[in-house]
């Protein structure tokens, strides 16, 4: 698969690469803010005359309630407890548009701080499942922008091995 993006502009709110894949154009943003305000960047660009929220976004983020190496996308719902999703979907009024979850798990402990956890390093073999799943992330991105987010999910959504 063949990306071609400038490099990352960096402005006050957000770092912007802007590119052609899969022989679209695309725009891939960064939010600079803490991510529990990521929202607002993701309001301008709905802002953005003929942008359309179920065709032209998707929200990525990590998820603690996915193991390691997993991932599922979602055209829309709730924000499951996730503060970023949470921000977004206020910030637009709406909880209508696609999600790309990351599992970061594994399970975690109740008392354990999940700030904290989230913030740690992630260790050797978790970092191997990221990356090994970074390809596979891409495809079913691509999917979703060329043959739509119901596609994309029957596709790239398996179930959490026992």
């Amino acid at each position: 698969m063949h990306l071609d993006f400038e490099p990352f502009k960096t402005g006050a709110l957000a770092a912007v690469a802007e590119g052609r894949a899969f022989g679209l154009d695309i725009m891939v943003v960064k939010p600079l803010t803490f991510m529990n305000l990521s929202g607002e960047v993701v309001r301008r660009l709905a802002n953005i005359e003929g942008f359309e929220l179920q065709r032209d976004l998707i929200v990525v983020v990590d998820d603690v309630a996915l193991p390691v190496g997993l991932m599922r996308i979602r055209a829309s719902g709730s924000s499951g407890g996730h503060n970023g999703l949470d921000n977004v979907s206020d910030e637009l009024g709406t909880e209508n548009f696609t999600r790309l979850r990351v599992g970061v798990g594994p399970e975690i402990e109740m008392d354990c701080d999940l700030a904290d956890f989230v913030l740690q390093e992630f260790e050797a073999s978790e970092a191997d499942a990221l990356a090994e799943l970074i390809p596979t992330a891409l495809n079913a991105i691509e999917c979703w922008m060329t043959e739509g987010v119901d596609e994309a999910m029957n596709r790239f959504n398996r179930k959490v091995p026992e």
